[in-house]
């Protein structure tokens, strides 16, 4: 699956960027806007996958259905878009990975349900991007990731044929675009993972604990 690889492509929260400090500050401003008690950041670290939906459950008990859902998840965004950048950073491993990939002339990039809104400015604000060949949101296609047509975005703006593609994620809707999309799928653990995820079910064609890991399969293969 991995001998023939000729690009890499990366989910962006949990996988190349921890962003989980950075939800949760904007999430816990709501609370403190609400004279609520702060909480901890262990308690929004395992929902940071989940975006706008998992901080409101955590910070509020609020899930989509609520009346007012969408209200407040504006409020999260214009709390988290202030502050994004401030506190967000790359996994550990995760630089070396990078530029081990350009060593072997491999290109990568990024395929995120993050929207345009937020994706493009922090990916400009960290370095670790600049090499990046495309960056695909969840907003840059009809479709959204489970859904796999950001993946063949990717794989079209490369030029590169989606069975010759790598991709690598956190959660299990990476794990089933990538496959959907004809591409050798690599769940990542050291993630965000959720509370009760297991990447031992989700079908990937391999498992990393370290972003290392990734160059031992390739390596290997």
């Amino acid at each position: 699956m991995f001998a023939n690889i000729q690009a890499v492509l990366f989910d962006l929260d949990g996988t190349l960027i921890d962003s989980a400090p950075d939800l949760g500050a904007a999430a816990d401003k709501m609370r403190a806007a609400r004279g609520l008690p702060s909480l901890p950041m262990a308690h929004y670290r395992p929902m940071a996958g989940a975006g706008a939906r998992g901080m409101l459950e955590v910070a509020l008990g609020v899930a989509p259905d609520h009346a007012n859902f969408d209200v407040l998840r504006e409020e999260f965004f214009a709390n988290y878009e202030q502050g994004m950048t401030e506190q967000t950073y790359a996994f550990a491993g995760v630089d070396q990975l990078i530029s081990s990939l350009l060593a072997r002339g491999l290109p990568w990039g990024v395929v995120t349900n993050k929207s345009k809104r937020f994706t493009d400015p922090l990916t400009r604000s960290m370095p670790l991007f600049e090499s990046a060949k495309v960056v695909i949101s969840g907003d840059t296609t009809p479709h959204a990731k489970p859904h796999p047509e950001p993946l063949f975005e990717a794989a079209r703006r490369l030029a590169i044929d989606p069975a010759l593609c790598l991709y690598v994620g956190d959660d299990e809707r990476d794990i089933v675009a990538g496959r959907a999309a004809g591409m050798g799928t690599v769940a990542a653990t050291y993630g965000y993972l959720g509370q009760k995820a297991d990447p031992l079910q989700w079908g990937a064609h391999a498992i990393i604990n370290f972003p290392a890991d990734l160059l031992q399969l390739l390596h290997k293969a």
